[in-house]
């Protein structure tokens, strides 16, 4: 325990220049007293620390001291080489940077793991795109990530149902959802989302942006995919589950929401186990196809029409079953 928490506090200081013993207590989960002893432990085996005194003082490497990664672990080592999985990386036109840090990165192991690129890419493997897709990047994909590196402007023209439209953008983020690329920039006071391979140019410029300090990617992409998600559910149908209907709901992929919003407007069970609730739907159209899966796990109660509609397939595939002597 206390080895690895010495390994990160020298990795700390390598890569920060300098921290007080109180940012140092604070990264490792630790007291200030703890951080004292580490000190003198480094110190002790080798390591050129010293501390700074005053306003701006800290502890601090000797310039140019580097650790050769010597106390890393086999896990820790192969979990490194899964970032450098062929795909995404690649598909932003960094496949040569990755391949070069890798390498930098094996230089710096010793001898007992530098198995471990091999080892990763025997046992993992990264497909994004789904079945049937096309695995070719988009054709901007490259140029977004460089100016989302260097936190330049662009002008793109996006390619919408109804026209081309052309927009300045400040790129923050790519992020890649289901094999499909896309775009997170401010246009204006205003943060939007753009599919990459609807593009159709882009055109850099040389002025660069200043990004919000409390922009939180992950927490946007939730929050955009989710109002994507419910904002395609326009309808609602009353509906009764059985048991095994609404387990089945829970893996139906089609379904955004609908087991959580079912399981939360459930009434109580019958006797049966079946359960009343409502599910909101993109469409009838679109519920008749998702309930259909069902068969006879479900019963639509509202709207009428839907409920004819499922009932005269329930009747037509009867039919099909039925002995022909039974006819």
């Amino acid at each position: 325990m206390r080895a690895a928490r010495l390994i990160s506090l020298l990795l700390l200081l390598q890569a920060r220049e300098a921290m007080t013993a109180a940012d140092l207590a604070r990264e490792l989960e630790v007291s200030e007293r703890t951080v004292y002893r580490d000190i003198l432990a480094l110190s002790a085996a080798g390591v050129p620390v010293y501390a700074d005194r005053g306003r701006a003082g800290g502890y601090r490497l000797l310039g140019g001291y580097r650790t050769r990664l010597t106390g890393m672990t086999r896990d820790e080592a192969e979990a490194l080489f899964l970032a450098g999985l062929p795909g995404p990386a690649g598909d932003m036109g960094l496949a040569d940077a990755v391949a070069a840090a890798e390498l930098k990165v094996l230089a710096a192991l010793p001898p007992s793991l530098r198995d471990a690129p091999t080892r990763t890419g025997q046992r993992f493997h990264l497909d994004v795109p789904g079945w049937y897709a096309q695995s070719a990047p988009p054709p901007w994909l490259a140029d977004l990530a460089g100016a989302v590196w260097r936190d330049r402007e662009v002008t793109l023209r996006y390619r919408r149902a109804d026209a081309e439209v052309a927009r300045r953008v400040r790129p923050y983020a790519l992020v890649l959802k289901s094999g499909i690329w896309y775009l997170a920039g401010r246009v204006g006071a205003d943060m939007r989302t753009y599919r990459v391979d609807r593009i159709v140019d882009v055109e850099p410029h040389e002025e660069t942006f200043d990004r919000e300090p409390d922009f939180d990617l992950p927490a946007y992409w939730r929050a955009q995919a989710e109002a994507f998600l419910r904002g395609m559910l326009r309808a609602e149908v009353r509906i009764r589950l059985s048991p095994v209907g609404l387990r089945q709901l829970q893996h139906r992929s089609d379904i955004p929401f609908g087991y959580v919003e079912a399981v939360a407007a459930a009434d109580e069970p019958d006797e049966q186990g079946w359960v009343t609730t409502r599910l909101p739907v993109e469409s009838v159209d679109v519920a008749y196809t998702q309930l259909l899966g069902l068969g006879p796990e479900v019963e639509v109660l509202d709207p009428p029409e839907l409920r004819a509609r499922l009932a005269e397939a329930a009747t037509r595939a009867a039919a099909l079953y039925t002995a022909p002597g039974d006819r």
